[in-house]
């Protein structure tokens, strides 16, 4: 099971710190009670073994305790993004299929009505009963932006996720000194590591307060009250931090910094990596569906701005192959997703050689590492967010008055890419009415940031909407 090595933490030393949260500590032995009380309280709720629960708590100790607590009991979690819009969060409960959802305190007031809702805040101390999971069963399922008009869910196995956190654990020799900074939300898959390399090693995970992704000068701050000595983030948090906060008082503990999500622009890493120049930066790359399946253990003095950075050697055990012609990366390994859920059930994911293929293009360099060169589709990365035009797209056709639209991505230095809409549109629906229901049906990140009324979509010569074109007015508007 994938909390097991987290089990013996607990044993091991009951009374280490194993969460902070803003002034909130929690030891090991707090965290397993609280969570085995979780376990307990849902096998008596009759929720059985490979049934899924939804989470519908903000990233910190709270949340974390009801992942693991429905862990113990054999459950599937589905985390949700408390901001989200009603709708999404509704289609998410339904098409997972869910038992109940977890959270604090009475159902929030926007959660589709009859939706079983269960406070873990009421849950008396209580051991569960021992559940035997094999490591082929779902331990999570985290929602992406999906090409069909609707969110997709990538189901991830107790073995697949315990593959990865084994070898992220191994990489950076996480220890029970380290102190790591945790800012991916638990819907994000970066959060893995946070929570199952770092606990099973008997480190002690510090939650990042939000409001400081906005204060780069105090979140530098705090990374060096706290004494932090690891993190696993975003590029464009880093470019941002390296540019604005404050990094003169180079934070002595901080021996590794892990990013993913996103392009790195060169020269922004040059910029942290000349602010901290005793710490160990690494490159991590992989969709959902393999976690991480290439790592490049940033090396300084190949830094070159005109240059992009490679995403370096297979990770994880992940075999690669690239696809002749395409140039498309396939990856097979131990932390590749088990398939796709929707509607229920799952769906495979895999091509009828048993591969997975990313969508990515990517070549070798003379080192022998693999470089990434974008996306084979229209899929957008913005803020390590994966968002398919196509789920907008179906959304803003949902519209009446909306006769045609079209959606692509615009380079944004500090996100990587952020989606922009054409629309053509019929009286009396105005851009106003337009972007109050996307804010009603998407989440922020996926919302167009700028509009374009056209009278027509351009089209090539096949009929086909001519998204180069459109790329190129939106950017020019």
């Amino acid at each position: 099971m994938l909390l097991t090595p987290w089990l013996h933490q607990c044993a091991a030393q009951p009374n280490a710190i194993a969460m902070v949260e803003n002034d909130t500590h929690i030891t090991y032995a707090t965290l397993l009670e609280r969570a085995q009380a979780i376990a307990a309280a849902l096998q008596t709720m009759g929720v059985r073994p490979g049934q899924r629960v939804a989470i519908h708590l903000e990233r910190g100790i709270s949340s974390a305790t009801a992942l693991f607590g429905a862990l113990l009991a054999g459950v599937c979690y589905v985390p949700l993004d408390i901001k989200n819009p009603p709708e999404r969060r509704a289609f998410i409960i339904k098409d997972a299929d869910t038992a109940l959802v977890l959270g604090s305190g009475n159902p929030p007031q926007d959660l589709a009505q009859g939706t079983p809702w269960f406070n873990i805040d009421i849950c008396p101390p209580a051991q569960p009963f021992d559940v035997k999971i094999l490591e082929t069963e779902l331990a999570m399922i985290l929602y992406t932006s999906g090409s069909t008009g609707h969110p997709k869910g990538v189901a991830l196995s107790h073995g697949a996720v315990a593959a990865f956190a084994s070898w992220a654990a191994g990489l950076v020799k996480l220890c029970p000194g380290d102190r790591i900074a945790s800012s991916a939300p638990f819907f994000f898959d970066l959060s893995t590591f946070d929570l199952y390399a770092v606990l099973v090693r008997g480190a002690s995970l510090h939650f990042v307060p939000s409001y400081f992704f906005l204060a780069p000068a105090r979140l530098g701050a705090w990374l060096l009250e706290r004494r932090i000595s690891g993190w696993y983030t975003v590029p464009s948090l880093l470019s941002f931090l390296a540019y604005k906060g404050n990094l003169t008082q180079k934070p002595p503990e901080l021996r590794f910094l892990l990013f993913a999500g996103e392009v790195f622009p060169t020269p922004d890493l040059q910029r942290l990596a000349n602010a901290l120049p005793q710490t160990a930066l690494y490159n991590l790359f992989g969709p959902t569906e393999t976690n991480v399946c290439c790592c490049w253990p940033v090396e300084r003095s190949r830094l070159d701005p005109l240059s992009a950075i490679p995403i370096g050697r297979p990770a994880c055990e992940a075999v690669l192959e690239i696809k002749p012609g395409s140039g498309e990366l396939w990856v097979r390994g131990p932390a590749l997703l088990s398939g796709y859920w929707s509607e229920g059930r799952l769906h495979n994911a895999l091509n009828s050689a048993g591969w997975y293929p990313t969508g990515d293009r990517v070549s070798r360099n003379e080192h022998g590492e693999y470089s990434f060169h974008g996306r084979l589709g229209r899929m957008l990365k913005c803020s390590g967010y994966r968002i398919e035009p196509a789920e907008i797209e179906s959304v803003l056709c949902g519209l009446d008055g909306i006769a045609a639209c079209a959606v692509v991505g615009l380079h944004a230095p500090a996100v990587g890419q952020r989606p922009a809409a054409a629309l053509v549109l019929e009286p009396p629906l105005t851009l106003h009415e337009v972007r109050r229901h996307v804010q009603l049906q998407l989440p922020a990140y996926m919302q167009p940031y700028r509009y374009l009324v056209l009278d027509t979509l351009p089209r090539l010569s096949n009929g086909k909407v001519d998204y180069l074109q459109i790329h190129t007015l939106l950017e020019s508007d």
